[in-house]
């Protein structure tokens, strides 16, 4: 399983509107609740920032992805934000954030699956070019065509 094949359009802002990280992953919850990935927005929330606790997700070059593992998943999928202005996330480059991949994996992936979206997400988005390329990208199609390469 990859990114594109869990991502839909409905999950993509392309402007949003945040101060904070906490702000941004309450937003992207938003989405994936008001879309019938999540039966219960504040729990899913409340695991994606217990997790974010443990170690930052920024993972540099204004990209952050974070990820939740939870009973309160219907289905595996992927939130993502473009954020209008850039947010702090305590990123290993020390850079703010512009672009958060959230992943909300159900309680059925949260090993194999889980890890493979993970790892596979981490790579495409090693690439700097990458990066810049859906940081750039026009709207929500242009990001899943990136994620479908």
């Amino acid at each position: 399983m990859n990114v594109a094949e869990v991502l839909k359009r409905e999950r993509i802002a392309e402007n949003l509107s945040a101060k904070t990280k906490e702000e941004a992953l309450s937003k992207l919850t938003d989405l994936l609740f008001e879309s019938g990935a999540l039966s219960d927005k504040d729990a899913f929330l409340k695991d994606v920032l217990d997790r974010e606790a443990v170690s930052t997700t920024g993972i540099g070059n204004g990209i952050a992805i974070p990820h939740g593992k939870s009973a309160n998943v219907k289905e595996t999928t992927v939130a993502i934000g473009r954020l209008e202005n850039e947010v702090e996330w305590e990123s290993v480059d020390d850079k703010p954030v512009k672009l958060i991949v959230l992943l909300a994996v159900n309680e059925e992936d949260k090993t194999g699956v889980h890890v493979k979206l993970l790892s596979g997400m981490a790579r495409k988005l090693a690439a700097e070019q990458t990066c810049k390329r859906l940081l750039d990208a026009k709207d929500a199609d242009e990001i899943i065509n990136i994620f479908s390469e």
